[in-house]
């Protein structure tokens, strides 16, 4: 019976990684860091292409590696001009990327997870429970592949925000490998300054967030003012208490100009009062901070509504009024559930991978 092996795909390679497989082919080095230009910055996806390397060596490469972005299964595009991409994985597991084009910039939102295992109660995503972490190269497939398909070039403005499916902080190691690609000049050479990493509140894992000399932004999901209204909407809550959460959240080094995000999904009725308001500007009173409001997405598998946009005008003039800077943050691709706390694989492909187990 014959054997097929498996090629290794070299995307979520590091710098050092690729330099090793180099020498380990008795090249120098710097072979392996041309290796490293080609497949970020220049976005090769052809081994065979790569004519500035020795020639034995690109046979030895292409017999036993590939470059191999997820496959885009799916395309759902919004009336704004927002697209929701469902991405298949060399499992057969699949995931959502979302792209937002505004004027001057691209905004993409990126999975870390296939599924989530934090269960906040207004999110579709943890209808779909937990299967696995991705992988660096995974993440990094996410922003080729949609840029191959927009046609977004290298050095366009762009904004990366972990805000998909997962809890990145639940898989930290190979979020901040990509990052540090994305990041790096000789990478994808995306500013950090423009790559937000998003958590529910793994109050553990931000320390070691703040420890990471190429740090991205960070953003906490809020979304309750005080401890039992967070732990009803966030049983991650029960945990990570949110007082637990605001002092780590304190002692958070931040960069001049920089700001924590917190982000607040308004639910009418039930986080979304007056007191809620105030409350909110209590907890974080004295700290470099700044709210991003976001009416809820809903849909008939869960029992919330948005609140109305005099609700959200008034708690966001509370917050303002105590010093706390507030912003509605307005949804993108709601017509084809690709907006906040929307992804749930929903399209074609969606009731196989449920039956799959995703």
């Amino acid at each position: 019976m014959r054997v097929v092996t498996r090629k290794t795909n070299l995307l979520g390679l590091s710098r050092q990684e690729l330099e090793d497989l180099a020498e380990a082919h008795a090249q120098p080095r710097y072979r392996g860091r041309q290796l490293y230009h080609a497949l970020y910055a220049r976005r090769e996806r052809n081994l065979a292409a790569l004519t500035n390397l020795d020639r034995q060596f690109r046979a030895i490469l292409a017999a036993e590696n590939e470059i191999t972005y997820p496959e885009i299964q799916r395309a759902f595009e919004s009336c704004d001009g927002t697209i929701r991409y469902l991405l298949g994985l060399s499992d057969g597991k699949s995931i959502e990327t979302v792209y937002m084009p505004e004027e001057d910039r691209v905004t993409l939102c990126l999975s870390s997870q296939v599924g989530c295992a934090v269960d906040c109660r207004f999110c579709f995503t943890a209808l779909l429970g937990m299967q696995r972490n991705l992988s660096a190269g995974e993440m990094l497939g996410q922003v080729l592949a949609v840029a191959a398909a927009r046609r977004i070039p290298h050095g366009a403005r762009l904004n990366l925000v972990f805000m998909g499916m997962g809890e990145p902080l639940l898989n930290l190691p190979a979020v901040m490998k990509a990052v540090r690609i994305l990041a790096d000049p000789q990478g994808l050479g995306i500013p950090l300054r423009r790559i937000t990493v998003s958590t529910a509140g793994i109050t553990p894992r931000i320390p070691d967030l703040a420890r990471e000399p190429m740090r991205p932004k960070l953003a906490i999901s809020l979304n309750a003012s005080d401890e039992e209204q967070r732990t009803a909407l966030m049983p991650l809550n029960k945990k990570y208490p949110l007082a637990e959460l605001l002092r780590v959240c304190r002692a958070y080094p931040l960069r001049p100009r920089e700001r924590l995000t917190f982000e607040y999904v308004l639910l009418e009725g039930v986080n979304d009062s007056d007191a809620d308001a105030q409350r909110v500007a209590a907890l974080l009173r004295g700290m470099r901070a700044k709210v991003n409001l976001i009416p809820y997405n809903g849909g008939p598998a869960l029992p919330y509504r948005a609140s109305p946009l005099e609700r959200v005008l008034a708690f966001q003039q509370i917050l303002t009024e105590r010093g706390i800077p507030a912003f509605i943050r307005i949804s993108r691709g709601q017509d084809i559930r690709a907006a906040c706390g929307q992804l749930s694989l929903e399209g074609a492909d969606a009731t196989a991978a449920r039956e799959a187990g995703l």
